[in-house]
């Protein structure tokens, strides 16, 4: 067993291990609502928003992740306010949002001619370059990002299956959809040097989509998606570490394989429980048909 072990003697696997399944925790509590509420490309809109603020904080020399909190809260306050327009649909501002926001990115970016690394690492991450500190501010959000779903989970669900009744009942769906927003932002910095912007959807998406056919409640849905992204991590640092290929990529990868074989095999569950459904009406069917005979009278 020294090929599963081998990896996780280093201590910057270990570190990358640890923070895979700090980002899977995050981004379960998050993407659970994406999924549910089909927030997809509103999440893939919000990573790549990130770049206008991430650029100018690398050429400033300052903190990334500042930067990235930056673009992030004016690509949240965005969405809610086109949100609220009545003549434009929410998809279109989601989509001039992210087309502004990527190209005034990339404008800030061809200013530099030294940025190249820098935009690599922002698409893609970097896994094994995880440092102690980093550990320390997933831990954090992964704090906030607990203590967010725990207040606003009834808003939450409201919101997310009848939008009309979260408003009878008084929860306010406007400020919780401002809230839930600001805990998908949450979850894009916090992974976004992890996995990059690329591929963060990978772990945002993937493994609430996967366990979402094998959970009755959202908060099994959560807990579940962690555990399968935390899995995913595991398993794509070992792939990473004997096929020698990018760590983060790989780590996506393997979730989305996830949630692929966990539908293949959700599939397969309904077609054997409806084939023992239809088995004993048959049988009930065939009995009520059969002849019926009577003994011989003497």
């Amino acid at each position: 067993m020294e090929w599963l072990t081998a990896p996780f003697e280093v201590a910057f696997v270990q570190r990358a291990l640890l923070a895979g399944i700090l980002v899977s925790a995050i981004c379960a509590l998050a993407g659970t609502w994406v999924v549910l509420r089909g927030m997809a490309f509103l999440g893939d809109a919000m990573s790549h928003g990130l770049l206008p603020g991430v650029a100018v904080a690398a050429l400033l020399g300052g903190n990334l992740l500042v930067g990235a909190v930056v673009s992030a809260a004016v690509m949240a306050a965005g969405v809610t306010a086109l949100g609220r327009t009545p003549r434009l649909s929410q998809d279109t501002g989601i989509g001039l949002l992210f087309v502004g926001m990527l190209s005034l990115g990339v404008i800030i970016v061809s200013r530099s001619q030294s940025f190249a690394v820098d935009l690599t690492g922002f698409l893609f991450g970097d896994v094994l370059a995880v440092r102690e500190s980093d550990l320390l501010l997933l831990g954090v959000a992964l704090l906030l990002a607990l203590v967010i779903s725990t207040l606003g989970h009834r808003a939450f669900l409201a919101l997310a299956f009848d939008e009309r009744k979260a408003r009878t009942l008084g929860l306010r769906p406007r400020p919780a959809h401002a809230v839930l927003l600001g805990l998908l932002a949450l979850a894009i910095v916090a992974s976004f040097h992890i996995v990059g912007t690329l591929l963060v959807l990978g772990l945002l998406i993937a493994p609430p989509a996967a366990a979402l056919p094998w959970s009755r409640s959202v908060r099994g849905v959560m807990v579940l998606a962690a555990a399968l992204g935390a899995t995913a991590t595991l398993g794509g640092l070992l792939l990473s570490w004997h096929l020698s290929t990018a760590a983060g990529a790989t780590v996506s990868a393997l979730a989305v394989s996830l949630f692929f074989l966990s539908h293949l095999a959700s599939g397969l569950r309904h077609r054997v429980r409806a084939r023992r459904s239809v088995l004993p009406v048959r049988a009930a069917t065939d009995t009520a048909h059969a002849p019926t005979t009577r003994p011989n009278e003497t």
